[in-house]
């Protein structure tokens, strides 16, 4: 559950999918753009797990892509099992990618409210994952079985809306419920309501898609 005056989510564990589907902005990125992305936040978990601080940005000396606006969340895995070790991020892009990048690193490892603080001892035993989002978008429907026609599994992030509280799950949380109801009652379980909540008149959707970019 997330008041709706916070920008910052957390997410539960995104499990992996096929990159085709959960991947449809895959252009926006190229090879070298995705090693920079994960080389930045390699060097951040590093460096403020050990030293509390963060590496310089030179934005200038960035490409186009990692100098645009863009939100993004950051999930760290355990290697041995893959376990989620922490991930939160931002719907809105309010700062350059590269920057929000440092930003929500640092905010995961330390500030993801259902883990303790990621110590530098952990830090070559984790896998970055980053979601790049696309803008949010509103979502229209006439009713639950609209709303349900609608949906694109595998492909849409989905966030809802109801009264003061918020909720999303990224693109890849679909792989592990492809069905959209139990879905979208998950969702309305993580926004602090009933399973049924998703079914409410005055509920509002939105939708996203994410660019993942992972280390092996």
């Amino acid at each position: 559950m997330t008041n709706l005056g916070s920008e910052n989510l957390t997410h539960d564990d995104p499990i992996q999918g096929d990159p085709a589907q959960s991947d449809p902005a895959r252009s926006l990125y190229n090879s070298d753009d995705r090693r920079q992305i994960l080389a930045l936040a390699r060097e951040t978990l590093e460096l403020s797990t050990s030293t509390r601080q963060t590496p310089p940005i030179d934005l200038d000396m960035l490409p186009p892509a990692l100098r645009r606006p863009a939100a993004c969340f950051v999930s760290l895995h355990r290697r041995v099992d893959g376990a989620l070790r922490g991930c939160t991020g931002t719907l809105v892009a309010r700062r350059p990618l590269a920057v929000e990048i440092v930003e929500i690193t640092i905010q995961t490892a330390f500030n993801d409210p259902r883990f303790t603080p990621v110590r530098a001892a952990e830090v070559p035993d984790l896998r970055i994952e980053i979601s790049v989002l696309t803008p949010p978008q509103p979502l229209a429907f006439d009713s639950p079985d609209d709303l349900i026609a609608r949906l694109r599994p595998h492909i849409d992030g989905v966030t809802l809306r109801l009264n003061a509280r918020r909720a999303t799950f990224l693109p890849q949380v679909w792989d592990a419920y492809p069905d959209p109801v139990i879905f979208l009652g998950l969702l309305s379980e993580k926004m602090g309501y009933e399973p049924d909540a998703w079914r409410d008149p005055r509920l509002e959707v939105e939708t996203y898609q994410a660019v993942v970019v992972e280390e092996s």
